[in-house]
């Protein structure tokens, strides 16, 4: 017999915390591993563009609706030149990548990967290198993407066959800049200092850009917060953003324990948002500051087997995580977590796209399949734009290694108001009990469940591979129904759940 624990939620239109910004939703390619060579760009491929980017990828990312693409790195920008990845291709040099070991070949640059994105609906969120380089690289690169013409680096834009300016909008300033890693790492008085003075004179250049500051890298880093506050003192003014990055994963292979590390994101959140009020209060500053969740997802199966590759090839296998059922309801529990802090986070970036921890894989020369990851990250763009509204919930909690009072569910509302339509998302993460969910909908009389969308997998280990793409699948559901104002469903044990009500 199934265990069942019951739910309540109470959703009601007037408990609103904020409009879902469209890039919640946005990506990350950079140039590591087979991330774009063998991944989006392919040209001996039979699905190659006259450009060499493959069709059959295109579709796959057009397919979730990703509104911006961050690029070029990552680690890979605070090495990188700009200049190598524009002009004739046959004149571009290789280089010696030093941020992932590899030879980067420059077939594919700033036009190419722009040109790219806006064919499939995206935009692009550059950054620039604030390792190696400075002031002066970003209000050059910044001259050759956005100013008309009549100067140097606007006019070799045009000269390079791209007479219209690309009106590239979001820059981040540098990456990752305490990592001991990270080429050219800085104290948080350096970096604070240099992307005051990069974000002063690219905004001499447009004043239109939005620009985004460097966090910790990770919230377990010895300067985490301290860097934050330092940095922000020198650029609260000057930036629009402050960034986030994390990764999950559970190489101890402890699924309870490795499901409640969503509490672990949403106390991340809730500490940048106190560091950056507590800048604004003490500058006494009238602009509240957003963040910029540009890098997050599941990360350590490769961790290991990463180490063993030979240095300096020309896209080696690089973080290929091959992505579990359980993985994908970590990822579901990640985009509910920025859902109810949607009034704060107002881009988020899935890292990465194609290959390197991707929820969208690919054979060289070959094939291409969703990973277990792509489907609630495609069914939270769908359906997860509108009002994020509070979810009142009441359900049993459990205690594991690292955590205490786990909510069984993950929960968040999005109403669509002018298509009236309200959509639950919900993560069980009870390894053995299903949750009877019990809404109060009386606020919205006359909608009824017009979509239920469950995935579940008697295996957590279970994968999608390029010979089985299908062992992991959503499927339809029908036993959600709405009565008197309460939307009845049953959550199965370990599920990722999407429940769409509309008005009739």
């Amino acid at each position: 017999m199934t265990n069942m624990n019951n739910a309540g939620l109470i959703i009601d239109k007037a408990y609103r915390l904020a409009e879902v910004d469209p890039r919640l939703y946005s990506s990350f390619i950079e140039h590591l591993g087979r991330a774009v060579y063998g991944g989006i760009y392919d040209p001996g491929h039979p699905e190659a563009d006259d450009a060499g980017f493959r069709r059959d990828v295109a579709n796959l990312i057009r397919d979730i609706g990703v509104p911006l693409i961050r690029y070029p790195g990552g680690n890979f920008v605070s090495g990188y030149n700009w200049e190598d990845g524009v002009g004739p291709v046959e004149e571009r040099p290789s280089r010696l990548d030093l941020a992932w070991r590899s030879i980067e070949p420059n077939k594919v640059g700033t036009n190419e990967f722009i040109e790219w994105a806006r064919g499939i609906g995206s935009d692009v969120m550059m950054a620039v290198n604030l390792g190696t380089r400075g002031v002066d690289a970003a209000r050059h690169l910044l001259e050759y993407c956005n100013h008309p013409g009549g100067t140097q680096y606007s006019d070799l834009r045009v000269a390079h066959g791209y007479k219209e300016p690309h009106r590239i909008k979001t820059w981040c300033l540098g990456n990752e800049m305490d990592g001991p890693w990270q080429i050219g790492q800085k104290t948080a008085a350096e970096y604070g200092r240099l992307a005051s003075e990069t974000a002063k004179a690219m905004r001499l250049v447009d004043p239109g850009i939005e620009l985004v500051a460097c966090g910790s890298s990770f919230r377990s880093m010895p300067t985490y917060a301290e860097w934050e506050a330092a940095v922000l003192d020198h650029t609260y003014e000057q930036v629009d953003y402050l960034s986030l990055h994390t990764y999950y994963g559970n190489a101890d292979n402890d699924t309870a324990n490795y499901l409640a590390r969503s509490l672990d994101m949403d106390h991340f959140i809730r500490e940048i948002i106190a560091v950056c009020d507590y800048i604004k209060a003490k500058q006494r500053s009238r602009k509240t500051l957003h963040l910029s969740f540009d890098e997050w997802n599941v990360w350590f199966h490769t961790l290991e087997s990463d180490k063993q590759v030979a240095p300096w090839q020309h896209a080696p296998e690089l973080l290929e995580d091959c992505y579990t059922f359980e993985d994908a309801l970590m990822v579901g529990s990640m985009l509910i977590t920025m859902l109810n802090h949607a009034d704060r986070v107002k881009i988020a970036c899935l890292a990465q796209l194609v290959n390197a921890i991707a929820p969208i894989m690919t054979e060289t020369g070959g094939r291409a399949w969703k990973q277990t990851i792509y489907y609630p990250y495609l069914h939270a763009s769908l359906y997860g734009r509108g009002t994020v509204l509070v979810p009142v919930l009441n359900c049993e909690k459990y205690d594991c290694k690292d955590y205490t009072d786990v909510p069984q569910l993950d929960t968040a509302i999005v109403y669509n108001e002018a298509q009236e339509e309200l959509t639950i998302f919900a993560v069980n993460k009870s390894l053995v009990e299903s949750n009877k969910l019990v809404c109060d909908v009386r606020g919205f009389a006359g909608y009824r469940v017009i979509e239920q969308i469950v995935m579940t997998s008697g295996d957590v280990k279970a994968v999608n591979t390029a010979d089985a793409p299908d062992s992991v699948l959503p499927h339809r559901a029908h036993d959600a129904k709405v009565d008197d104002g309460r939307l009845n469903a049953v959550l199965p044990a370990l599920s990722w759940n999407v429940i769409r009500l509309r008005k009739h």
